[in-house]
């Protein structure tokens, strides 16, 4: 079972560093870069540049570089015919060693909007057309867990709407500029708010992907991802890590009676305090369900007409980082 991406998201999954992640076509509003990992104990800086090519003395768009040896704080910059500019500083270092971390870098018409642990962090404003930048590339002291690129094509934003509430007066639920993501049909949210529901438009069909990236914090219990039948009350898929069993439940509610459970894993990514990423892909006869890009477990259909499943639902113990479909 190979993990094949959804279109308009391109990860990488713990990749050795350095790390350049190439983007066809250059940068456009709408698109972000989700960036996922952890700080050493021992970390004194990182970066992660934004390069308008591979060569060396490439310029660059937006240099970002956490520095922890020299007053806990981060440097913004550009790089362009040679020369360093002027430097933008951030004292307040939202990065702690030995921690996880995202960050979020969503790219506007005007600057790079940063989160990081979902609070927002700092606004560039745009010194070189992002047009140009042909290579995301991190070094440093940190452990890179993964990189998505998130958008791209040539078509239309397809509902995506970002959900950052507090970033430089932007509202909850703005509308991105119209440009640039194939995407997967539905709305698409940055950090939101749990308990989550949504509608699939036209309902579920084959190859139909949905990202589901979040956050499991110290002391979760439990949560759960339903696939539901709007009409009903019926779920067609119910994924429920259970951190006080150390299991992961997978079962369907059918005319109002559970099934039998199943509980069988390679391996469990849902740990208090780490991230995850799971890409579940519904196909003709199964649900095929990725963890950090490997194989965690396939759902044959108990529901075979999954065209009639059209609601996804999220709650409990959980802090969502991204949810697309």
């Amino acid at each position: 079972m190979s993990y094949v991406p959804a279109p308009g998201y391109q990860p990488f999954y713990n990749p050795p560093l350095p790390h350049a992640t190439p983007i066809p076509g250059g940068l456009r509003p709408g698109m972000a870069i989700y960036v996922q990992g952890t700080v050493p104990h021992h970390t004194k800086r990182f970066r992660v540049n934004f390069s308008c090519g591979s060569e060396k003395g490439a310029d660059i768009a937006l240099h970002f570089n956490p520095r922890f040896d020299s007053g806990d704080k981060i440097v913004f910059n550009s790089f362009q015919h040679g020369k360093w500019a002027r430097e933008e500083y951030k004292h307040e270092m939202p990065f702690r060693r030995g921690q996880h971390f995202e960050m979020v870098f969503s790219i506007t018409p005007e600057s790079y909007q940063i989160m990081v642990n979902g609070a927002p962090c700092y606004e560039f404003r745009h010194r070189i057309p992002p047009e140009r930048v042909q290579v995301v590339d991190v070094d440093g002291d940190l452990e890179l867990q993964s990189l998505n690129v998130m958008g791209g094509g040539v078509s239309d934003w397809g509902g995506m709407y970002y959900q950052q509430p507090g970033m430089h007066g932007m509202p909850p639920n703005m509308p991105p500029p119209a440009a640039s993501l194939p995407m997967m049909a539905g709305p698409a949210s940055f950090h939101p708010q749990v308990p989550y529901v949504a509608n699939f438009p036209g309902g579920l069909t084959s190859k139909k992907t949905v990202v589901v990236k979040g956050f499991v914090p110290q002391g979760a219990k439990s949560f759960s991802i339903n696939f539901k039948m709007g009409y009903s009350r019926d779920i067609a898929l119910h994924i429920n890590p259970r951190l006080n069993e150390r299991v992961v439940v997978r079962n369907s509610l059918l005319n109002g009676q559970w099934g039998a459970e199943e509980r069988a894993l390679p391996h469990n990514p849902f740990q208090p305090g780490q991230y995850f990423d799971l890409s579940i892909r519904c196909g003709n006869g199964r649900f095929k369900v990725f963890a950090n890009g490997q194989p965690l477990f396939d759902y044959n259909h108990r529901f075979r007409e999954f065209q009639q499943i059209d609601t996804l639902e999220i709650n409990g113990d959980v802090v969502l980082s991204y949810v697309q479909f």
